[in-house]
């Protein structure tokens, strides 16, 4: 796994939640562009994902291979969710649903770096 990867997906959660938390403060309902936005999100996530899976399979290291491709599959899954949750929800609940499927990524990517750098390497 690469830092610049790492480093997008944190970079895109930060700009989506900044932007959703705004939206949330003014009592908007989810609009059009957070879900593009989450689905830039999708994107990056799945290129990580499959670069993620093949770091794994070219490195020497002893990385919980088990663990951190749950991890990369879980991020995948998340904004799917939280967009399924939000389009149920079309009202400044659907707002928050996104903000707290953009926190959990950026929480688990964090994760997800600890456990890849966790050897030392």
């Amino acid at each position: 796994m690469t830092e610049w990867s790492y480093g997008v997906v944190i970079a895109l959660c930060g700009v989506a939640a900044v932007v959703l938390a705004i939206d949330l403060a003014r009592d908007r309902a989810a609009q059009d562009s957070h879900f593009i936005a989450m689905g830039v999100i999708e994107v990056a996530l799945v290129a990580q994902l499959v670069g993620g899976a093949v770091a794994l399979g070219r490195t020497d290291r002893e990385v919980e291979g088990v663990v951190f491709v749950s991890y990369l599959v879980t991020l995948v899954l998340v904004p799917i969710v939280g967009a399924f949750f939000s389009l149920a929800e079309r009202s400044r609940v659907g707002t928050s649903i996104l903000l707290l499927a953009v926190a959990t990524v950026a929480g688990l990517e964090l994760r997800v770096w600890d456990i890849w750098g966790a050897t030392g390497g």
